[in-house]
């Protein structure tokens, strides 16, 4: 048997059941399997050895069992989680990839992953970069901030801006393009820690931990007392109904996501909705897939920010596939600093 088509061990992470309510890592589990380094004859597929992967706050929906359609697939029980990866093409049957390219795009929570429709990959262009900036600000967390900031928030010069979860892969990087584009930010976290990351590392104007705040609505006030342009909102539930009364005449609020309501049977309800007629509220959710054709001009234009030392990242870095149930299910009460990743391999 060639080298190349050698059978070897492959870790993976599954999900053992549909979960219900908060995730745990015992709806987890790592198991054992063999995979072949080779890819189908006449297949166009493309085999990859995962380098990083992402833990991401999406991942909890395709975690329960959808009654009606979702705008993603649910996970299926017994089989690897699917997650955007880091990594190193090792077969390929595709003419645009060959082995020992560097790819990034949607793998498998797992050491090796036979990818058949690599049209969803992306090759790394700026590997002189670090490889793991492919699972955030140069992946698929750093197009949907900029994606949600630009095309949907539309900011000009002066705009207030408001991000909740402003830690975290997305809401670092919205925050940093923000202030570039001459923009007043302030961003709320769970932790006094994140507080002093956003001023001192990501160059916020303002931020407040909400744990400690007995009031968000006059936290809003203090930190906007002229109100809010535009929200930037990964949370949802009560900061939401805090915000919509803040927000200025014409404000705009980019729908990413809403983490404060993935793990309830029952989601909260959203009150002080009349604000978007009273204001002229243009609210707007988006999905990062569409914008995935803008992406190389988004990889060129923040690898040169990134080089410029105009924007500064923050990752919380697992080691071994092993702890991918405890770096995701961290995720949901606020372990991570930063953008959570799972470090696979080191080549």
């Amino acid at each position: 048997m060639a080298a190349a088509e050698a059978e070897v061990s492959n870790k993976g992470v599954i999900l053992k059941r549909f979960v219900t309510g908060f995730p745990t890592e015992a709806d987890l589990e790592l198991v054992t399997a063999v995979v072949r380094l080779a890819v189908p004859p006449g297949s166009a597929s493309v085999m990859v050895k995962n380098l990083y992967v992402s833990c991401d706050p999406y991942m909890r929906n395709r975690m329960s069992e959808h009654n009606e359609a979702s705008y993603i697939e649910q996970f299926v029980p017994g089989e690897v989680l699917a997650t955007f990866s880091v990594g190193r093409v090792v077969a390929s049957g595709h003419p645009n990839f060959k082995s020992g390219d560097l790819v990034w795009g949607m793998s498998g929570c797992e050491e090796y992953t036979l990818i058949t429709d690599p049209e969803s990959l992306f090759k790394i262009n700026h590997p002189e970069l670090p490889l793991s900036y492919y699972t955030g600000v140069l992946g698929m967390a750093g197009l949907t901030a900029y994606a949600g900031f630009f095309d949907v928030s539309k900011p000009k010069q002066g705009d207030y801006v408001f991000i909740s979860s402003a830690s975290g892969a997305v809401g670092q990087l919205v925050g940093q393009l923000a202030k570039i584009t001459g923009c007043y930010v302030v961003g709320s976290v769970g932790s006094d820690e994140k507080v002093n990351l956003l001023k001192t590392k990501f160059g916020f104007d303002d931020a407040f931990n909400y744990k400690k705040e007995e009031d968000l609505n006059a936290a809003l006030k203090r930190c906007f007392p002229q109100g809010i342009d535009i929200y930037f909102e990964n949370v949802g539930g009560a900061m939401l109904a805090a915000v919509l009364p803040n927000m200025r005449m014409n404000g705009r609020i980019a729908v990413c996501g809403m983490i404060s309501q993935y793990n309830l049977e029952q989601p909260n309800g959203a009150p002080n909705l009349f604000c978007l007629v009273a204001k002229r509220i243009r609210m707007e959710g988006f999905m990062v897939l569409d914008y995935f054709g803008t992406y190389n001009k988004f990889e060129e234009e923040i690898a040169g920010y990134l080089k410029e030392g105009k924007i500064s990242v923050v990752e919380d870095v697992a080691e071994g596939i092993e702890n991918v149930p405890t770096a995701l299910i961290g995720l949901f009460s606020g372990h991570n600093i930063g953008k959570q990743l799972v470090t696979i391999a080191h080549e």
